[in-house]
């Protein structure tokens, strides 16, 4: 084996196919992906000018003559508050928008005549602050419905905003603010975690010591925090929009103004400020939204249960859903607090009928037991979809078997910060599944997995996945650092999107996903995906979360380390530790058999649930431990390392 691709080691035969009765009525037609093939420009102009309304219809589709800094319906003009609000005021304005679940048990239901009269009055007060059309505007915010009004209002007068995950700290407030030089800044005095409090304003008061173009600050009253309020720069929202007009007029945008800046995060370098503009992103955002998830707004109750702070709420949880005239659950705590049914409970009680969730939260399901969802009444459901990272095949079978119905779709979805919108996917009703596969590109997007010299390999290899053609909702620029644009995505092969993340696609065309492409590992030559050592590893029935890394050997320049989180009826011993090696090179061969298993009861994760395999090979490899701020249980790292050197001094 060289190093010209990534092994495929794990096999995946069970198939499937839609049921009649779901295809019969699906959104999504197999002549989607024939009409994209023709002409995949024609196929998104179509999208843009069927899905949206426009001021001015756009006469231009795709513009490539400056790649990588491709433009989309750049003589187009619309405005994405009107097209998520206004539009639908005629037909629908009494239709419920959000049902919105507090974390202390409060709920609101919102209807969208209400949505649009609060996004209006916050719009006017942000241009009675003197916020104006291309002024960056930061948000900083718990999931209460003050922060999609913020983004929607923003939008209203042309003011990217900005959204800083409301978990973070008030150091990775100031490098975004001060990248992006935000004129103002919204909060919230605190948000609820597990029954406490979260001090978003006095982290953002730490932060604006350092951030010198924030003017002003402004505050949702939710948790009644006593908070300090400085005079001439914070101001209550409530008191903000309280005498504010219902009436204000949507700005008119090119389709290629900027919309917002999100960061992502780096591990050695400053965040990046990934950039969406507006006609593009939007059309690929309410097109997958209804395609993806079948949508069917006059009955479906929609949840995605992710965080605003992250892409998928901004394109699934905001401008998706409400560009479709969507009904929507938004939940503002955790999956296990007070106790571990939480979401099942409001699935039930809003008769959800589309969820959509990441892998670690089903993995965390599975870890706590099928007797929560048991409890509940969750017939409702019709389609499931998975959303983060990839999705081992045992986790998805336990989604299909405890959580919808055996026969409801699950769409496991592929996609990125930079992407905008959901790129792989299945697409209900006409796609058969692969427990672990996100199958194919969707209609009017290109995918090909490539070898380390950038050609197309042969069925049944792994490689490195690659975006060949534009498309509508990817992100124009890095903000202020076009060359860092340019070297990230487009220089390892050239004219073409490199995501980082390595796939490898099977005999019947399918894709899988491997997980990044740092998180492939070199073992004797071979080069193996963490994803398909853990995706053997949790399909024991012992395991019901493991995280594999690289770490340093003499022998064979790297052995696999595993660290393995046990379900609750399972302990941990020299036989189980034994028993599980050997399953995995059962599983997918020997040549992947981990050297080591450390058993712990969590895996460092940050707040977007993803696995930090950085610090486990910092572990394996007796290396002084990175940065831990950004995890949400920073606390299990010493506690892993401690069992790591336990284990090492017995052995």
């Amino acid at each position: 084996m060289t190093d010209s691709g990534i092994e495929n080691l794990l096999k995946e035969e069970r198939l499937f196919p839609p049921s009649q009765a779901f295809a019969s009525t699906a959104t999504g037609t197999a002549d989607l992906y024939e009409e994209a093939e023709r002409d995949f420009v024609g196929y998104w102009t179509r999208q843009a000018k069927e899905r949206l309304t426009w001021f001015k219809e756009p006469t231009e589709g795709l513009d490539d003559s400056n790649a990588p800094f491709f433009t989309w319906f750049a003589d187009g003009e619309l405005n994405i508050s009107y097209n998520c609000l206004d539009r639908h005021l005629d037909q629908g304005g009494d239709k419920i928008a959000y049902h919105w679940v507090g974390e202390p048990g409060d709920t609101r239901t919102i209807t969208y005549q209400e949505l649009s009269d609060e996004v209006n009055k916050f719009a006017n007060g942000l241009r009675s602050l003197g916020v104006e059309k291309g002024d960056r505007v930061a948000i900083y915010m718990g999931m209460v419905p003050e922060l999609p009004i913020a983004m929607l209002a923003c939008s209203r007068i042309g003011a990217p905003h900005s959204v800083i995950f409301g978990g973070f700290s008030a150091d990775s407030i100031v490098d975004r603010v001060n990248d992006q030089g935000a004129k103002l800044l919204i909060t919230c005095d605190g948000a609820w975690r597990r029954g406490t409090v979260v001090p978003l304003k006095d982290n953002c008061d730490t932060a604006m010591e350092g951030t010198p173009s924030i003017e002003h600050c402004i505050v949702v009253d939710r948790t009644h925090s006593d908070v300090s309020m400085e005079q001439g720069r914070d101001i209550w929202w409530h008191e903000l929009v309280a005498d504010q007009s219902t009436d204000c007029d949507p700005e008119v945008m090119n389709a290629e103004d900027l919309l917002y800046i999100l960061y992502t995060s780096g591990t050695t370098a400053k965040p990046k400020g990934i950039m969406h503009t507006t006609g593009g992103y939007l059309t690929g955002a309410a097109t997958t939204h209804a395609l993806v998830f079948d949508i069917k707004p006059d009955t479906d109750v929609y949840w995605c249960a992710a965080d605003i702070g992250w892409v998928t709420g901004h394109t699934y949880i905001v401008y998706g859903p409400l560009t479709n005239h969507t009904t929507s659950v938004m939940y503002e705590g955790t999956p296990d607090f007070p106790d571990k049914d939480r979401l099942w409970s409001i699935v039930e009680e809003y008769n959800v009928s589309i969820f959509y969730t990441a892998p670690t939260a089903i993995r965390a399901f599975m870890k706590w037991g099928v007797e929560f969802p048991d409890g509940y009444d969750l017939s409702s459901l019709r389609l499931l979809g998975t959303v983060g990272e990839p999705i081992n095949p045992a986790a998805w079978m336990w989604y299909r078997d405890h959580i919808g119905p055996v026969d409801a779709p699950i769409v496991d979805t592929w996609w990125q910060t930079e992407t905008g919108c959901i790129m792989i996917s299945p697409l209900p009703g006409v796609t058969a599944t692969k427990p672990g596969s996100a199958t194919k590109a969707l209609p009017g997007i290109s995918a090909d997995v490539v070898d380390i010299e950038g050609n197309s390999v042969p069925l049944g290899s792994g490689g490195f996945l690659t975006i060949t053609k534009p498309w509508p909702s990817m992100l124009r620029s890095i903000y202020g650092d076009d060359e860092r644009y340019v070297s990230t995505y487009w220089s390892r092969y050239p004219g073409v999107y490199f995501p980082g993340d390595g796939a490898k696609i099977d005999e019947d065309g399918y894709l899988w996903i491997l997980g990044r492409v740092d998180d492939v590992m070199n073992i004797s030559g071979h080069r193996i995906s963490t994803m398909e050592v853990e995706s053997a590893l949790v399909s024991h029935d012992a395991v019901a979360e493991a995280a594999v890394v690289g770490a340093t050997d003499d022998l064979t320049g790297q052995a696999i380390a595993a660290f393995v989180t046990l379900r609750g009826t399972f302990e941990e011993s020299d036989d189980l530790h034994e028993e599980l090696r050997n399953h995995v090179a059962t599983k997918i061969g020997a040549i992947a058999k981990p050297k080591s298993i450390i058993f712990t009861p969590d895996l460092p994760k940050t707040r977007s649930g993803k696995i930090m395999r950085r610090l486990l090979r910092d572990i394996s490899d007796h290396r002084t431990l990175g940065d831990v701020t950004t995890l949400a249980n920073a606390e299990i790292v010493q506690a892993i390392a401690d069992q790591a050197e336990a284990q090492q001094a017995k052995e």
